[in-house]
């Protein structure tokens, strides 16, 4: 770790991605205390347990990695804090922890969706709660936590308007085996986090219906074009969502069984009902969420987009999974382009 890196990093959420995001940023030299808003019996054992039995069994906190259920003692003198909780609960979070952060603290989520509510990105959520002088940074890319807390060689993106910011938390949890890179494109991290959930769960849906390779990739590949139309709308810059936040993370959540959205398609197609499939996965699966906060963006935007739109109808208003392909697949004809 560099001198101008973090010294000491407050993880404020304590589910399977932001223990193993403490426990990175601890492998990588950090002092690092975890904690949160809402797990405070999960905390209270995770202190004596030194490992999160419930989310993350089996990954071992490494020595620079101390729990606090206290939030106060888990933010006093942290330099940065790392969010990470589901999107419907960030303005929540900030709003708890904005009177504890020091003059000079600065702060980063690995929140992924639209507010519901609003419509908002998390950057815009952020803006409003900690006001313009904090410096904010976004972390996201194709990384699953049992592997990143395993220690196998992964990537991903942190983007920030302030760039030594972003570099100061690239360096800070940076490994021999994790590899951080940099953006200046909040927007565009932001968007390929929030579409891609929903995505998964349309791919999960084909794949569990038997649809084949094929069906799978052209979802995929035109689900980067959804997410893409989108993002550009919003003032993403395009090549981003070619990098590891856009289409990386889009095709590992829609082809991997580690995710809790693939898995959520997976069920639906088995005829599961939401609920049922929720309970079976017992973690937060932001697609469902997402897929209405998307859905409910493009069309006061004006977007176009299809498939995003079949996986809303199927999780909202009762579309059944082969009628949604049916209705995509009957679409007019049209340039690839457009």
């Amino acid at each position: 770790m560099s001198a101008s890196a973090p010294q000491t990093i407050a993880v404020v959420g304590a589910g399977s991605w932001g223990t193993a995001l403490a426990i990175q940023f601890a492998r990588a030299g950090c002092k690092v205390r975890l904690g949160g808003v809402v797990e405070l019996d999960l905390l209270e054992t995770m202190v004596d347990e030194r490992e999160n039995k419930q989310y993350l069994p089996g990954a071992v906190f490494p020595p620079g990695l101390t729990v606090h259920p206290d939030l106060d003692d888990c933010l006093a003198g942290a330099d940065d804090v790392l969010v990470v909780v589901p999107s419907h609960g960030l303005r929540d979070t900030l709003t708890r922890i904005r009177p504890l952060l020091g003059t000079e603290a600065r702060v980063c989520w690995a929140t992924k969706g639209f507010e519901l509510a609003t419509g908002k990105l998390p950057h815009q959520v952020a803006g409003e709660v900690l006001g313009p002088d904090t410096p904010v940074a976004v972390l996201s890319g194709p990384t699953f936590a049992k592997e990143v807390a395993a220690g196998l060689p992964s990537a991903l993106t942190i983007a920030s308007s302030d760039a030594g910011f972003a570099r100061d938390l690239a360096e800070a949890i940076s490994s021999d085996y994790f590899r951080a890179y940099t953006s200046e494109d909040i927007i565009g991290v932001e968007v390929g986090a929030a579409v891609k959930n929903a995505l998964a769960i349309g791919a999960g849906m084909s794949d569990g219906l038997g649809f084949g390779a094929n069906t799978r990739i052209a979802l995929i590949n035109r689900g980067l074009v959804e997410l893409m139309r989108l993002g550009v709308a919003l003032g993403a810059q395009k090549e981003t969502f070619m990098g590891l936040a856009g289409m990386g993370d889009l095709v590992l959540t829609c082809t991997d069984n580690l995710s809790r959205n693939r898995r959520m398609g997976l069920a639906l197609a088995a005829g599961k009902t939401v609920e049922e499939a929720q309970e079976e996965i017992q973690q937060v699966v932001e697609g469902v969420k997402a897929a209405k906060a998307v859905h409910e963006v493009a069309e006061k935007l004006g977007i176009e987009m299809p498939i995003v739109n079949q996986v809303y109808r199927i999780l909202y208003e009762g579309l059944t999974p082969r009628e949604a392909v049916e209705a995509l697949m009957s679409r007019e004809l049209k340039p690839e382009s457009a």
